[in-house]
This record gives structure tokens, sequence and C-alpha cells, in this order.
């Protein structure tokens, strides 16, 4: 039997090769005498029938390393041959990857030849150099008002959105590829990684891509929800990966959207369990900030370079719980995030983006003149002003009615209902240009009272101002 399974290796051999494992635990396998193993070497599994399997090296000490199954470990045994292969898991790349959809192990899934090129690179990748950071101030053109206008997503920038179970996140996903765009003349790019879709959301997001024609600029990584646990923290890998090669490579501007990060940090917590390790906050690894942080820190401008990723990574919040460790660190490591609402989806406003809680906190550098135009940001300031003064009349008029407010406060409350529903609101196929956005915005805000716009410079309200005369 030994013989013959030498016999499958022979000519194909790289690396060195091991008889038999001590133990396998799920989808992990402990192998002794390895003292030799690096650590996310790829690792090639020959079983006794002469099925190959591939895997990778999660750890390893002086004489012991254990192994993660990439694949099914169904009929496993422990007498296997073992070939370390001395190469960590690498991807091909060419200037011909976009328009092509992969697996989450980067196999194409679109019925064309697969990528043949010299050109390989380590998943892993390397967060940038902050030193070596460029600040991001150029905007991205989402479709998107409430986006667009109130939170707009700056190139280089990393903006997760928030959402719950349920909500249309990945909806809201589509139609920003459908929909981003930058300055004219510029090469761009999208990067979507899917993890742990359901078959149906993959198939979603396959029609969309191509139906709208997004496909033509547009690299998809499709991690399916039936797939082993380990290819859920390698295609975010992948997909920054192929987003590096894009911008610092070919020199375009990328935007990558991953979703759904939660589906990652549970197969994080899987594995972790799955080695013994000691569980962190709610079984989640103590190490899961710094991990989280060496996918996130990916995406900036770098120095002197012509390319940029940016980033926009959702995740549904357990339990609607902003606390829970997944959106908590998220929180920490990005810069700003969008919040989705159960209750403006209840009440069929789409995109139910909640304002108020949400940030972009690099918006400042990527807005005004010469960029969006010169109102956008104090427009923006009233805007949010308006809207939270609005809420709480509405807050009031459930306690005391509509009729028990004050003119001024009914005005706020008519402006609040106006704004989600002519702003916010707006059609899945709808794209909106910034212009359009802001005045749309200019619209809702004449419900107002001229002398209640306290933050917009009165040059601007001149200028603007749909009520005035021009």
């Amino acid at each position: 039997m030994e013989e013959s399974l030498y016999r499958i290796l022979s000519g194909s051999v790289y690396g060195k090769v091991y008889r038999g494992v001590k133990e396998i635990r799920g989808s992990l396998m402990v192998v002794e005498n390895v003292g030799d193993a690096g650590y996310n070497e790829v690792v090639r599994i020959i079983d006794t029938d002469g099925v190959e399997r591939i895997g990778r090296v999660l750890e390893t000490s002086s004489d012991l390393a254990i192994i993660q199954i990439l694949g099914d470990e169904e009929g496993l045994q422990t007498d296997v041959l073992i070939n370390l292969t001395g190469k960590v898991f690498e991807i091909p790349l060419s200037d011909e990857i976009t328009g092509r959809i992969f697996n989450g192990r980067f196999e194409p899934i679109d019925n064309l030849p697969p990528i043949i090129s010299g050109e390989k690179r380590d998943i892993s990748g390397f967060p940038m150099n902050p030193i070596a950071r460029e600040y991001p101030t150029e905007f991205i053109q989402t479709g998107i008002s409430a986006i667009d206008g109130m939170l707009s997503l700056v190139r280089g920038q990393k903006l997760p959105i928030f959402s719950v179970s349920g909500l249309p996140h990945n909806t809201l996903a589509a139609q920003i590829v459908r929909q981003a765009t930058v300055k004219k003349g510029e090469d761009f790019a999208i990067v979507f990684g899917g993890i742990g879709l359901r078959s149906t959301e993959a198939e979603y997001f396959m029609r969309e891509f191509r139906d709208s024609g997004a496909i033509e600029r547009l690299v998809a990584i499709l991690n399916l929800a039936e797939d082993p646990p380990i290819e859920r923290l390698l295609t975010p890998r992948i997909a920054l990966t192929v987003a590096e090669y894009l911008a610092f490579d070919l020199e375009y501007h990328v935007l990558v959207i991953v979703t759904d990060m939660t589906n990652y940090c549970e197969a994080l917590r899987e594995i972790s369990v799955a080695r013994g390790e000691i569980p962190g906050r709610m079984g989640y690894p103590g190490y899961m900030y710094s991990d989280l942080a060496t996918i996130y820190e990916r995406a900036g401008i770098i120095k002197n370079r012509k390319g940029s990723i940016t980033l926009m990574p959702m995740l549904t919040m357990p339990g609607g719980d902003l606390r829970h460790p997944i959106p908590d660190l998220t929180g920490y490591i990005t810069e700003g995030q969008i919040f989705l609402s159960q209750e403006l989806y209840s009440r069929d406003i789409y995109p139910p983006i909640n304002i108020l809680p949400s940030l972009s906190r690099l918006m400042k550098s990527g807005i005004g003149s010469g960029k969006t135009r010169e109102d956008h940001r104090p427009l923006a300031d009233q805007l949010y002003d308006a809207y939270s003064r609005g809420t709480k009349a509405r807050d009031l008029a459930r306690i005391i009615g509509e009729v028990g407010l004050s003119s001024i406060m009914k005005r706020y409350l008519k402006f609040a209902n106006e704004f989600e529903e002519k702003f916010i609101n707006q059609g899945v196929y709808e794209n909106r240009s910034i212009e359009e956005t802001l005045d749309i915005g200019w619209e809702v805000l004449s419900i107002l009272p001229e002398e209640e716009l306290v933050r917009i410079p009165r040059s601007i309200i001149e200028k603007y101002h749909p009520k005035r005369e021009k």
C-alpha cells in the first residue's frame, strides 16, 4: 500500500513527505515529528485511495504540527501521506483577472479557464506601514444619497456597514457594486468577497453582477456556507491580495466589499475551539482584534503610488448588539460605521440607513469645492441637526400627540418624515449623482424657515436655497 501511495506522488513531490498522523479532530490533523514545518505552509494530504486534499499548517513546534484540512475531511484515516511543500498559500494573478468569479479557494466557478500566470502572491499580505500611508482625500460616489450626502466614502477609507440578520445588506452591497464610481478617466475596479453565503445569496450576487454589466470591472470570490470553515478565513485575504495587485501593480483605484465578516469571526472561533485555545470574550479567541486588523489595515493609499484600496466590510451584529465583540472590535480598527435600521426597514425605507448613530470620520477631507460641491459640508451638518430635532419631535408626539407640539416642532417632525421618504429612501436600481443628492437635501430642508438654518453660511443659503431668487 505504501509503495502505491508513493507512486501517486512520484514525479510531483516538492518538499518533504511523512507517513501517518497522530490524530484527526474534525478538520484538524495533528502530526508528530515534523520539526521543520512552517507556519501557513501548504500541505498535500494523500489518503489510501489516492485522493489528494490540500491543507495548511496552523501551528508548529519542535516536533508537532497542527494542519487545517481544506475541503471535506470525511473518510480520512490516520494512515495518510503528508507532503510539506515548503510553500505558503499563493494565488496566480494577471491583468486578465477582472470579470472573473472564483470560489473560496480561488478556483474559477464561471466556466472560464484558470488564471495562468507566473505572478503568484502570498495571500497573507502585510498591513500598510503607517509611515508610508497617504491621507485619504478623494470622494467615491456610490449613487446612494444617505451615504454620499451624509456619510461620504473617501478613497482609501475603511468604512464598515453594521447590519442585523434579515435586513437588506446584501441588496445594498450589490447596489454599491453596480453604482460606485470615481473621477472620469481613472481606472476603477471592484473586488467582492462573499463569506459563508447561502447558495441563493451567491446566485443572487452572480445574477446581479452579470445582468448589470458590473462583472466587467469586478473580481468576485464567493465562499459558500457548506464550504469548510478554513475557506472563510481565506476569502477576505484572497480578496485583498487581488485588490493589492490591481491597485499597486496595475494602478487601479479598487473598492473592496466583503460580506459577511460575522461568518469570518465565527469560523475563527470554531477553529480556535478545535485547537483547544483559551477562549476570550464570548468564546472568541483573544487575538481576534489583531487578526481583524491584519485584514482591515491592508486598505489605504501608499505614498507615491497611483492606486488605492478602499474597504467596505459588512457584518451582521448578533442579536443587534453593538457591544458584541465583532462590531466592537471592527469599530476600533475602522474609520467610521454605517448602521442599518430595523425600524426604517419595517416602514419600507430602502436603504434603511440610520443616519444619527452612523459616522464617516474621513468625510470632511473628501468633500467640498472641487471634490463634490461647496455646500456639501454645511448642508450635511444642517440636515443632521434638523433630523435629530425631528426624531425628538416624533418621540414627543408619541407621548402627547402631534397636536401638542409647537408650530416649529411640527415643522421639524414634517422635515424628519420628508427626509426619510425623499432623501434616504430610493429605489434599489436608482443611481443618484452627488448633485442630485445635494439638491434633494435642499428641497427637504426648505420645509424649515430660513432662520433655523444656523449651520449654513448666509452666502451658501443665498446661492443654493431653492426658494430664493437666483
